[in-house]
């Protein structure tokens, strides 16, 4: 698959998901999205450009923190989930928000524009994330920093979902899916950067960062039932593995996944999964 039809096709997915992605009643991207934010610890009066910005897991925070003498400018390449960020900025009168439909592999701002580059399960979308690095350190003003989040990939766990998915999967349901979405494919994609700390500091180096910081912190993943579960999937990353499954193993699979996740259940409580994830920050070594 070439690059652009890749792109259009998560374009697609995340503009069908728009009007509900993050809001079905299970959290995970809105707590991991305030800790990238507190990560990047960006000051009153500072420049944050948000990449792959969704509704706003981390752009409000960000923009509470800079005050009004700051702004957050919010890019993403999906127009129904900036048009669904927009809407929630006018609602809670959010005045130093900007949003731009923009594709953020490439973007297109002035250098040295931003104190703060923050991406969250965002910049791992790109087809050549580890090409965009260098751009967003140009971005940057002296003394900036990025900071993102990413699965903590193993090669023994599925791409995106906690380890526990691993065992509630079976690849035999997995084999009718196009070469491309794959589990192994989307390993070779991801994990050749960003599995090994090393790999990925000497990426984020020769991109242009120093002090290079990678901590690995659990998020708790907390939905009302397995059923909650399987529909939210539905609006995020994963949505990519429904609509490329055949009908009959997408049936498959969403009973499997209701059911296992449902008697992981205690007393009629909610699913709650702890989800490692992958913090990273450094700042411009200039």
């Amino acid at each position: 698959m070439d690059d652009t039809t890749y792109k259009a096709r998560v374009t697609a997915a995340f503009d069908r998901a728009a009007g509900s992605y993050d809001r079905l009643g299970v959290t995970f991207f809105t707590p991991m999205g305030r800790r990238l934010v507190e990560r990047a610890a960006p000051q009153p009066g500072e420049r944050v450009l948000d990449v792959g910005c969704g509704r706003g897991a981390c752009l409000f925070h960000a923009a509470s923190l800079v005050g009004e003498s700051g702004r957050v400018l919010g890019i993403d390449i999906a127009p129904a989930m900036i048009e669904e960020a927009r809407k929630e900025a006018e609602s809670g009168g959010v005045g130093n928000v900007e949003l731009r439909v923009m594709d953020g592999e490439f973007p297109e701002l002035p250098p040295h524009s931003f104190d703060v580059v923050t991406g969250s399960y965002s910049l791992i979308f790109f087809p050549d994330a580890r090409a965009a690095l260098p751009r967003y350190a140009r971005l940057l003003a002296d003394g900036g920093r990025i900071a993102f989040t990413s699965p903590v990939f193993t090669d023994d766990t599925f791409p995106f979902l906690p380890p526990v998915f691993t065992e509630l999967i079976p690849r035999s349901l997995l084999e009718n899916l196009p070469p491309q979405w794959r589990p192994e494919e989307l390993q070779r994609r991801f994990n050749s950067w960003l599995a090994k700390e090393d790999d990925l500091r000497r990426t984020l180096e020769s991109a242009g960062f120093g002090k290079v910081e990678i901590t690995d912190e659990p998020v708790d993943l907390v939905a009302p039932s397995g059923a909650a579960w399987v529909k939210w999937s539905h609006t995020q990353g994963m949505r990519l593995l429904w609509e490329h499954l055949p009908d009959d193993d997408r049936e498959r699979l969403r009973v499997r996944l209701t059911e296992a996740l449902d008697d992981m259940r205690t007393d009629g409580g909610p699913v709650s999964i702890e989800t490692p994830v992958r913090y990273v920050t450094a700042s411009v070594a200039r």
